[in-house]
């Protein structure tokens, strides 16, 4: 899982350094969550206390131009996950409001908004669906009978 990263990293001229490791393997458990940056940035400063919050956050940004990661903003916190498809990057995300799973959604919505907006040039878009993972929505059902 965590090969895949370290090739992008090395393409793209990365030293590989055992903070950026360390950073990696613990991205690579949220594969199908996200997880807020402050926590991030709280576990690698326990492992590595020198390690500023500058470096950890720059590391993140370029992680999420290179594909490594993804990013998304949740009630005004930057929120961050380890990509779950190196080989479809562009992809969409459902997203269980209660206990927060991703899962990942395989058709892209934008030829239908395309063919609604003749002339126009789309330059990007970003699409994520919210409700409760299976798991939640039978928790919820059976706590209301």
């Amino acid at each position: 899982m965590v090969d895949v990263a370290i090739k992008i990293l090395q393409k793209n001229g990365y030293r590989i350094t055992k903070q950026r490791q360390s950073l990696l393997k613990y991205l690579s458990g949220f594969r199908d969550q996200y997880v807020d940056i402050t926590t991030v940035d709280e576990y690698l400063h326990q492992l590595y206390p020198g390690m500023s919050h500058n470096t950890i956050y720059r590391n993140l940004k370029e992680f999420d131009e290179m594909g490594i990661v993804e990013q998304r903003t949740k009630n005004g916190s930057t929120m961050v996950k380890y990509q779950c498809d190196f080989v479809h990057q562009h992809h969409h995300h459902f997203i269980c409001r209660r206990c927060g799973q991703v899962q990942e959604l395989k058709m892209c919505p934008m030829d239908f908004f395309a063919e609604q907006l003749p002339g126009c040039q789309i330059e990007g878009h970003h699409f994520e669906l919210y409700g409760l993972c299976s798991k939640c929505a039978s928790l919820v059902k059976n706590s209301k009978k």
